[in-house]
């Protein structure tokens, strides 16, 4: 491996309702990144447990907890025993009443490098996540680690190009999306092809735009609705990581739990801005309505 590459671990897999028998899955899936040379491993989105947000039910409020807490001690330690850098995602309890999706990642000593809390909140058939996550407050700010500076961001916020953009231009040389994304099993299968190949294109595209990898990790498999009112979700898979000029270098399947460990260029990005040199380019005078809602006639 060159001196300019990390290894990458994505760890995809499907949950299920009991809570130590997930932790216990994550941390054989991260260890076994590590053991095949992952200096960064990258988690889905809310990992801990199943996706609660399919149904609104003030009694799974119990699952959210303290930054600080219980998850990231347990993660701490596994960060600082396997010598990575480790990103999650977490229900946090700020105060009562105040919840956030929270991605905290970890230093390789076991440390907290940083935290975002989701800044794009959905409220979608099967997906109702303004019931329990207040917006995130922290900005558009990259995480500073040993291997580089990490724009995290969080699954609802991969449809923005303005967020990616703002992690990029704050220096983030590489853009993660832990996710959890999947169809309704009533869809057709061309639906269910527009939706995974719209999903996989706006993520390259953040990395054409700003010339930077990107990794983007989603669960898999069926998860029934508690309502009994839809089919409930069948996550798609699909984890990938790109290079900064939106080539793939490894994409899962839809349906199996699986680790990939990847390369990754941590400075190819160099040579890309230098051929395709769009912050250059950017007409900054000339973009001052892109803070408005919408431009009536």
């Amino acid at each position: 491996m060159s001196k300019n590459e990390i290894k990458v671990g994505l760890v995809q897999q499907q949950n299920s309702s009991d809570l130590e028998k997930n932790l216990e899955t994550l941390k054989k899936n991260i260890t076994d990144c590590a053991d095949k040379g992952a200096e960064l491993v990258v988690l889905q989105e809310l990992h801990n447990t199943l996706y609660f947000c399919q149904t609104e039910d003030v009694n799974l409020f119990d699952l959210a907890e303290k930054i600080p807490g219980p998850s990231t001690k347990f993660y701490s330690k596994l960060a600082k025993k396997l010598g990575i850098v480790l990103v999650t995602s977490l229900f946090e309890k700020r105060a009562s009443g105040i919840y956030h999706n929270t991605a905290v990642v970890f230093e390789k000593d076991g440390s907290i490098a940083g935290k975002y809390r989701k800044m794009h909140i959905p409220d979608d058939p099967g997906f109702y996540e303004k019931f329990y996550f207040t917006p995130g407050d922290l900005g558009f700010q990259p995480i500073q680690t040993s291997i580089g500076k990490l724009g995290v961001l969080v699954c609802w916020d991969q449809w923005y190009p303005e967020a990616a953009r703002l992690m990029a231009m704050a220096g983030a040389e590489l853009l993660i999306y832990p996710t959890a994304i999947g169809w309704d099993p009533r869809d057709d299968q061309d639906e269910k092809d527009r939706q995974l190949n719209a999903w996989v294109t706006i993520q390259r595209s953040h990395a054409v735009a700003n010339g930077v990898p990107v990794i983007s990790v989603n669960r898999v498999g069926h998860e029934p609705d508690p309502s009994n009112i839809s089919e409930g979700i069948q996550f798609w898979g699909n984890s990938f990581a790109t290079g900064p000029q939106g080539e793939l270098i490894a994409i899962g399947s839809n349906e199996n739990n699986e680790n990939l460990v990847i390369p990754i260029n941590m400075t190819r990005s160099e040579d890309v801005r230098r051929i395709w040199p769009f912050f250059r380019d950017r007409r900054i005078e000339d973009y001052t309505n892109i803070t408005r809602r919408f431009l009536e006639d």
